[in-house]
């Protein structure tokens, strides 16, 4: 029998070490979504390329999102740990090229192999989260994941800021070392897998045409309206070979022995709707975080830190709600505790766009603060159940699914909030910067609110699951049992 000091959920229980290098390695995408946005002005004054930089982010983001369906089957096919410890690797490469690059293409294609880490890391971490959690635990796992996001919302940016100040932005790369190193020592010395060595055959033309069609479609979607214009003919070109690719992959999954996204993944209604809901979280959080800063800055000329700070309010209230979202499943049911969150969340976007035309610092971080705590009430829970109504040797894809779709949320999100700001500004930028920067800001969280209505719609969707809080997490075919290791058994009502 475990003893109480191993049967809790942190630092302290045998698993804590795990725990402790899951939120490391969370912590390395966490701190890179924000340390490099600060350091961007440092950046080109040494190695120039102004035009190019917004491709520091987007290769980044377009890596890391084609990149994470193929690393959910991988970690399934052969086990999570050597995954997350590529993931790790690469990732520490593309920090190291990143520290010494030499010119703006460097520095994006440095960006990218990053990207391709943080692809492997982030998912990977989530799916052992499942794996050698509960269903009860899995909240609050979730909670402290979570709180590394609001850690680093506040950490990245005043790190980039001071590493730019003493002019060696390189620091904001190299920084990674030492948090890569640490993460796969602690991985190394206490995740212990001992996965059944099956024959696999690994489906590398699906994987090709996935990461193809997918990353023709993201770009697409990226850099439309942006890099060219929507109807022109890079454009066009853009989605049209990007949905050949795709329609040829489907064809091409249907014959494969193991393929790369199976198509139960979007045909069972429990991974399909909640795959639908993290599409629409992906949505709401890109518009806000894109928006709400420098809605502040060029409507009431807050500093960027205040703005900052006022952004970080929806990353501090998402743990707060994810490390209590276990009490309300286990009672109510995973479906029941998404519609709250999902409630939640729209009334604070409805706050927003309603208060839009008279902004507010303290009003500002209020409505991100309870759409951050709604959000954790949705993320966590349909999450949890994705993971749960699956056995270990399919909870990576799943796993990885759930991300994508959010990734994709975003990339959409992305270009679509992109176009109505401008649409706005474009038609009010003549009555000065402030009001045009209301008015369009007050779109886009127009539109983040009907992103956050079409999610209620998805969630309304989910078939109602029961959670046992009986349930344990799955043991993965031949391992060694971890604590309390059972097979998870949510019931459909």
């Amino acid at each position: 029998m475990m003893t109480a000091r191993t049967q809790g959920v942190g630092f302290r229980s045998e698993r804590g070490p795990i725990l402790i290098a899951l939120m490391l390695s969370t912590g390395l995408v966490a701190i890179d979504s924000t340390i490099v946005a600060t350091a961007v002005p440092s950046i080109v004054r040494d190695v120039g390329g102004f035009e190019s930089f917004p491709w520091l982010f987007s290769a980044y983001l377009l890596a890391q999102a084609v990149s994470v369906p193929i690393y959910g089957k991988l970690s399934d096919m052969v086990g999570r740990k050597p995954i997350i410890l590529a993931g790790i690797g690469l990732f520490l490469l593309g920090s190291i090229l990143c520290g010494i690059a030499w010119s703006m293409p460097a520095l994006i294609a440095f960006r990218a192999l990053q990207g391709l880490g943080a692809g492997a890391v982030l998912p990977v971490s989530i799916t052992i989260a499942g794996d050698i959690y509960s269903l009860e635990e899995r909240a609050k796992v979730q909670g402290y994941l979570a709180s590394v996001w609001a850690v680093s919302s506040v950490v990245g940016p005043s790190l980039g800021g001071i590493f730019s100040a003493l002019g060696i932005w390189r620091g904001i790369f190299l920084v990674n070392v030492p948090l890569c190193l640490l993460a796969s020592w602690m991985l190394l010395r206490t995740l212990h897998e001992n996965v059944e060595r099956a024959r696999h055959r690994v489906d590398y033309a699906g994987a090709a045409l996935l990461a193809g069609s997918l990353g023709l479609l993201i770009l697409g979607a990226l850099q439309g309206g942006q890099g060219w214009e929507w109807n022109s003919t890079i454009s066009i070109g853009i989605f049209v070979v990007g949905g050949a690719l795709l329609a040829v992959f489907l064809v091409v999954e249907r014959r494969a022995a193991e393929p790369v996204l199976p198509s139960w993944v979007v045909s069972r209604r429990l991974l399909g709707t909640t795959a639908l809901v993290s599409f629409g979280v992906g949505a709401v959080m890109i518009g806000l975080t894109s928006y709400v800063p420098t809605f502040l800055e060029g409507a009431l000329h807050s500093s960027p830190l205040i703005a900052g700070l006022a952004l970080a309010a929806l990353t501090l209230g998402w743990p707060i709600s994810a490390s209590q979202a276990g009490r309300f499943y286990l009672r109510i049911g995973f479906k029941a505790t998404a519609l709250i969150g999902i409630s939640i969340t729209v009334v604070g976007l409805l706050v927003l766009t309603l208060t839009a035309a008279t902004p507010n610092v303290a009003l500002v971080a209020t409505s991100c603060f309870v759409v951050g705590l709604g959000l954790g009430l949705v993320a966590t829970p349909t999450l949890i159940s994705a993971q749960s109504s699956v056995s270990w040797n399919e909870r990576g894809v799943v796993t990885s699914s759930n991300m994508f779709a959010r990734s994709i949320g975003s990339a959409l999100g992305v270009a679509v909030f992109g176009a109505v700001a401008n649409a706005v500004y474009g038609n009010t930028a003549g009555e000065g910067d402030a009001p045009a920067v209301v008015a369009a800001s007050g779109a886009v969280f127009l539109a983040a609110l009907v992103g956050g209505i079409l999610t209620v719609a998805a969630v309304l969707a989910m078939p109602a699951v029961h959670a046992s809080p009986d349930a344990q997490p799955a043991a993965q075919p031949g391992a060694r049992p971890l604590p309390d290791s059972a097979e998870d058994s949510p019931q459909q009502r």
